[in-house]
């Protein structure tokens, strides 16, 4: 009776693993233009494969500023050493640069079915 127990949990096992859930999955930026990403030796992602969250590209944002620019002096004469400053206000769009390079080291979710893959962030160095 207790082998039948085990061969039912590998079969379920099995059929568990053939269905490839999702999972979570470290690699390395090999390349980005193409993209590719080596997962182990076995394994190199290439761009099809892969999606990008905004957390490993770059993106715009608007922002509300309101503030002053820093204190300099300019100009001739007299002139030339008043400080002066200018008011900085509205809304404004900055560049994030979160962008993959080569080296870096990317968590992933594989997606149901192993071939496609969503990348969710990368290890920040330095």
């Amino acid at each position: 009776m207790e082998d039948i127990l085990k061969e039912i949990q590998k079969l379920v096992l099995g059929v568990i693993n053939a269905q490839k859930l999702s999972t979570v999955v470290y690699g390395t930026v090999t390349s980005v233009s193409p993209l590719e990403v080596q997962v182990d030796q076995k394994l190199t992602l290439k761009e099809e494969q892969l999606k990008l969250s905004r957390a490993v590209m770059d993106y715009e944002v608007d922002m509300t500023v309101d503030h002053k620019t820093e204190d300099s002096s300019g100009g001739a004469g007299e002139a030339a050493f008043a400080s002066h400053n200018h008011d900085y206000k509205g809304r404004k769009k900055f560049l994030i640069h979160n962008g993959l390079i080569a080296g870096d080291r990317v968590t992933l979710i594989r997606a149901h079915g192993g071939q496609q893959f969503l990348i969710i962030d990368k290890e920040v160095v330095g």
